[in-house]
């Protein structure tokens, strides 16, 4: 009993300091205490990081924003620039200047701008009064304000055109007023300005809210050890039984890291495969022109070299519509436009473009059809899926034989490509699907690793498949579509 009574005594004071209101010295020391601790430091710490990285996700909205609105004005300037020219054409230049006073007068008067003069910088049609003061933006482009408005309420917008001169001194400005886009491009830098100040709010705010928790939790165990100091054994820390809260947000970021890191390395392989097949030809490009410069002038010499560069601009190109082909098979849109066809007949007509590429290798091409075979599809994506597979067959066969195949069983279309050469190996067909994926064999062969990708994407579009199977020997490719029923009639070409 003696050993106990200085512990009560001991905790008596404690008592009634906690009853008592805590004095402005207190609060003061416990802000301080609150601004050392590691969790506020680690939590302004993220807060920065975080603060700058959605700074530059808000500007590059913004950019990629107002690089969207530029793009869709200019791309609506050539398509009206498209339309005067075929008016041109077709109508000269009288039927040129009626079209422009119709359009000018018309609802699009108020968005776009029209004005067509003569030698003499005279005015013969649109809604502009006179030539305006521009700028030029670059090369093809010019900016320019206009006055826009009713009565005597008149407004000054920022506008975009295109000039082109017509034969016989005459000059023709389409433009656009920009007022809508100028207010959209405000109001997203507003809204996105607003969004970084109150990221940045809350971001405070919870950091100062977490570490208040953090250091609530400290002084549960400091509070629980000073107890069991005074004597108090019985006294244990109280534990939620999920694991330190460091260890779940440890957790939680690393597996936030490795998703993280999976994709910027599937971005970085498709970085590498476009660098390394389009630099060379790049390359060689440059190269062939470069030695053309240097050497002795050659009419026919310039001419095979212009016929190279066509070869070597074609394959870049191939590259960027094949992206497109599967962007937009991948996207669905194609679905508006499709119809009945004739798998066989399409087949055919492909296996005919690629017979004297066989033909040049040495190669048995055979085609084999039960008749018309009818799927709902569309022609462009089906005939150049079907010349993908039968491309990749003709290329990689050294010698014997190439196959196609086009079969149905009333609800399925198949059609199948064999071939005799050395295939490829089990574990890596899934992968050959994938986007500049091509195995090492392939690497000195043109090509750009897309031409599966784009089979795959084409079958799915068409709510079809393709498997690559072992041929013994070769490779055999099988696209599987939904049949279409007989009584559906094929589109013609």
């Amino acid at each position: 009993m003696t050993d106990a009574a200085p512990v009560a005594d001991a905790a008596a004071p404690a008592t009634d300091a906690a009853a008592a209101p805590t004095p402005p010295a207190g609060r003061w020391h416990a802000a301080r205490r609150l601004l050392r601790t590691n969790a506020f430091r680690l939590v302004a710490l993220y807060l920065t990081l975080f603060a700058t990285s959605v700074m530059a996700l808000l500007i590059f909205i913004y950019w990629a924003t107002a690089g969207f609105i530029e793009q869709q004005t200019e791309a609506t300037l050539d398509a009206e620039v498209a339309g005067l020219a075929e008016q041109y054409e077709q109508r000269g230049l009288s039927g040129l200047v009626q079209v422009i006073a119709e359009r000018s007068a018309g609802e699009r008067g108020d968005a776009m701008i029209y004005l067509i003069v003569d030698p003499q910088g005279h005015p013969l049609a649109g809604n502009l009064s006179s030539w305006p003061n521009a700028r030029e933006i670059r090369p093809g482009w010019i900016g320019f304000p206009v006055e826009i408005g009713h009565g005597t309420t008149r407004e000054t917008h920022p506008a975009r055109g295109t000039v082109f001169t017509i034969p016989g001194g005459y000059r023709l400005l389409v433009g656009r007023d920009l007022r809508d886009a100028t207010a959209y491009r405000k109001r997203v830098t507003t809204t996105l300005a607003w969004a970084g100040l109150l990221t940045l709010g809350l971001g405070l705010a919870g950091g100062i809210f977490i570490s208040r928790n953090m250091l609530r939790r400290v002084e549960a165990v400091s509070n629980t050890a000073a107890r069991i100091i005074h004597g108090d054994l019985g006294q244990r820390v109280a534990l939620t039984g999920s694991g330190d809260e460091f260890d779940q947000l440890a957790t939680n970021l690393n597996a936030m890291l490795d998703q993280i890191e999976r994709l910027m390395e599937g971005m970085r392989q498709v970085t590498d495969n476009i660098a390394h097949d389009l630099r060379t030809p790049l390359a060689r490009l440059r190269t062939r022109l470069e030695v053309t410069l240097l050497e002795r002038p050659d009419a026919a010499r310039c001419q095979e070299v212009v016929r190279e560069t066509i070869a070597e601009a074609d394959q870049l190109l191939g590259t960027f519509n094949a992206l497109l082909s599967i962007a937009e098979a991948e996207a669905g849109s194609a679905r508006a436009s499709m119809q009945a066809l004739d798998l066989a007949e399409i087949a055919a007509s492909v296996a005919e473009l690629y017979a004297p590429f066989a033909e040049e290798k040495g190669l048995s091409l055979t085609i084999a059809a039960e008749g018309s075979v009818r799927v709902q599809g569309d022609r462009h994506l089906l005939a150049q899926a079907v010349a993908n597979l039968l491309d990749n067959a003709i290329k990689y066969t050294p010698q014997g034989r190439v196959a196609l195949r086009v079969t149905s069983d009333g609800r399925e279309a198949r059609l199948e490509v064999d071939d005799s050469g050395p295939g490829i190996p089990a574990e890596r067909r899934d992968a050959v699907f994938d986007r500049f994926v091509r195995l090492e064999g392939s690497r000195s062969t043109p090509g750009n690793g897309l031409g599966l990708s784009l089979v795959r994407a084409v079958a799915r579009l068409h709510g079809g498949s393709v498997v690559l199977a072992d041929n013994e020997p070769g490779l055999r490719a099988v696209l599987t579509l939904p049949a279409t029923p007989a009584g559906v009639p094929a589109a013609l070409a």
